[in-house]
């Protein structure tokens, strides 16, 4: 097993020097596992920052082969959970196939003030 922690130059970077993006625990018959970072993203509504996020898990999980169908888990922040419905809308743009196992949360606030959503992602990347 090889644990690589990675911020891909292809992707958002981090706001903060103090975590990495991604952490890929590589298996020997080359299938490994992917630990994305909560994602935040810019947006004056729910919708906007929701559609930034899954666009960053994208282009994370690309950077290491893998899409948002192999997504096997999501945690979910968000500031105020009576919005899930607006949030499920657009995440369902997203995550098409079978859904992934989840967690939503309501917080009271996130890393960064105007955040109103933060998603980090567990992704399975079958062997090539």
């Amino acid at each position: 097993m090889q644990i690589t922690l990675d911020n891909p130059a292809s992707a958002p970077q981090p706001l903060s020097p103090y975590y990495s993006q991604v952490a890929r625990i590589e298996h020997a018959d080359g299938s490994a596992l992917l630990f994305v970072s909560g994602q935040i993203a810019e947006g004056g509504t729910l919708a906007e920052q929701t559609r930034g996020v899954f666009e960053a898990l994208a282009a994370l999980l690309k950077a290491h082969g893998a899409t948002l169908a192999d997504v096997v888990s999501i945690r979910t922040y968000l500031t105020d959970i009576s919005k899930l419905e607006e949030y499920g809308t657009v995440r369902r743009e997203f995550l098409t196939g079978t859904p992934p196992t989840s967690m939503t949360f309501e917080a009271s606030r996130l890393f960064r003030p105007e955040a109103l959503v933060e998603v980090e992602a567990v992704a399975a990347v079958p062997a090539r």
